[in-house]
């Protein structure tokens, strides 16, 4: 596995605008990709994907097609509307890439606990013929997230 140099890199608010995987670069197809979740813009991150393309999050049912995943991201960007997401690292695994991050943000949407939270998982992407994500796989802790949302993040 090779494993590409991305410590940590965390961008906000930008306008994104990406070319496939930047002719063989994907560690910038992620860095603008990290960009598009730190936009509060699903539409933007949708774009990253094939017109049907999916998202899989925790093994629970794909979203399927960039409306359905613009919904999903839409879902994350509302539960926490100061989401931020860093990328830390980005791996090749065979034909596949695993983008791992990291989220933080306070559950303030509607319903909203008020609590803070920081959890990490990664993505494990199938890029198509034209270079976007054909399938991603989602993975994250959930019993933990779903404890931050009721108690908060606690710092190590």
């Amino acid at each position: 596995m090779a494993l590409l140099g991305l410590a940590s890199v965390a961008v906000g608010g930008c306008a994104v605008k990406h070319e496939a995987t930047d002719s063989g670069r994907p560690d910038r197809f992620a860095a603008r990709y990290t960009a598009a979740w730190c936009s509060h813009r699903a539409g933007s991150v949708a774009g990253f994907f094939e017109d049907q393309g999916s998202l899989t999050i925790n093994d629970g049912a794909p979203a399927q097609g960039r409306a359905a995943i613009a919904a999903a991201a839409q879902g994350f960007m509302t539960t926490f509307p100061d989401l931020v997401v860093t990328m830390d690292r980005l791996v090749a695994n065979g034909d596949r890439w695993e983008f791992h991050w990291t989220v933080t943000g306070t559950n303030t949407g509607p319903g909203g606990t008020g609590k803070a939270v920081r959890f990490s998982g990664y993505e494990d992407w199938r890029f198509g013929p034209d270079g976007l994500i054909a399938e991603s796989l989602g993975h994250f802790d959930a019993a933990d997230y779903r404890r931050q949302l009721a108690e908060g993040h606690a710092p190590p």
